[in-house]
């Protein structure tokens, strides 16, 4: 497939070297798209976390974990998704490399339910005045990713965990947040950055109030 969305010469240098370039040709054209499908819309507006890969301007590579509440991440057009970020440790590692270098890959992934998992890749816009920031409690920043390729993987080796109850730190409509016991410590107390102000919201009413 020489206008390949997914490979690139090393992929196709180990697919010829284990003779698997007909299944990954095929796997491309059945699965692989640039749009998401109202499928891969559900599925991501569901979830509560996702990893996201980035790399700076040398190509050092960085992985991290992102959560929130379900529809944390919203699919915002046809090849567009954004997600908030929310207050973290101030080093600004993966959003810091998306200003020098936009490309991105996002893993959805359910280990809860029916084990499932999509990857999208794209290039990545970090905002400081987004529109969604009005609508994100607790956003500081918005991410949009202009998605390039849409792909689901077998999910075969995702292990089915139990899903206890979801972090505390969650940012909630209406509520201060909770800072983590680590900004207190001696170590780092005297250096923790302030916090940005956000968009809080309106706590939940009760039925009937």
């Amino acid at each position: 497939m020489a206008d390949s969305i997914l490979y690139h010469a090393g992929n196709r240098r180990l697919q010829d070297d284990f003779d698997s370039r007909r299944i990954a040709d095929r796997l491309e054209a059945k699965l692989a798209r640039s749009s998401f499908t109202d499928d891969d819309k559900a599925f991501i507006e569901s979830v509560i976390y996702f990893f996201l890969a980035t790399a700076d301007a040398k190509g050092r590579p960085d992985s991290s974990f992102k959560g929130g509440p379900a529809g944390f991440v919203r699919v915002t057009a046809a090849n567009e998704l954004a997600f908030p970020d929310y207050d973290g440790n101030g080093m600004f590692k993966s959003l810091g490399n998306l200003i020098d270098n936009p490309h991105v890959g996002l893993l959805f992934i359910d280990m809860h339910g029916k084990p499932r998992r999509l990857r999208v890749n794209g290039k990545a816009k970090v905002s400081r005045d987004d529109a969604l920031l009005a609508q994100s409690v607790g956003a500081q920043l918005i991410v949009r990713v202009t998605a390039t390729a849409i792909f689901p993987n077998c999910p075969r080796y995702i292990p089915k965990l139990d899903l206890v109850e979801p972090s505390i730190y969650t940012p909630k409509p209406g509520c201060d947040p909770i800072e983590p016991a680590w900004k207190g410590f001696d170590a780092f107390k005297d250096a923790v950055h302030p916090r940005h102000p956000t968009h809080r919201g309106e706590e939940p009413k009760e039925p009937g109030t």
